[in-house]
């Protein structure tokens, strides 16, 4: 008796987003050095994650609403991250950097030495 063999098709679910990165990114933003008393919101966005925080220094709304701090973008096909910064005048996100792990990314969101992403 031959029996038939169901296959399936590859279905391959993307890596990103995913509830556990961005809860690590989430955790991580709690060490940054501008606007700590503010409180940020990570969601999941196809394929990474969108960072957003009530503006308190008012130069991007001044009504202090909800503002895009940074886009976090995986590229699988170079396992990489993509670090995006918002340009509020234009609304478009702008790259600010690729890196090989999502840990240097948060570091640089926590640091933001040129004030481009917590304005």
């Amino acid at each position: 008796m031959n029996a038939a063999i169901l296959r399936q098709p590859d279905v391959r679910l993307p890596a990103h987003p995913n509830e556990l990165d961005r809860r690590r990114i989430e955790r991580a933003l709690g060490s940054r050095k501008r606007y700590r008393y503010v409180s940020p919101v990570v969601r999941g966005v196809t394929g990474g994650y969108l960072v957003e925080s009530p503006c308190c220094s008012r130069n991007i709304d001044a009504d202090g609403g909800v503002v895009d701090v940074a886009l976090l973008h995986h590229d699988g096909a170079s396992a990489s991250w993509k670090l995006f910064r918002k340009n509020h005048a234009t609304g478009a996100w702008v790259l600010h950097g690729v890196h090989q792990r999502l840990a240097s990314v948060t570091e640089i969101l926590n640091a933001d030495p040129e004030r481009v992403f917590w304005q």
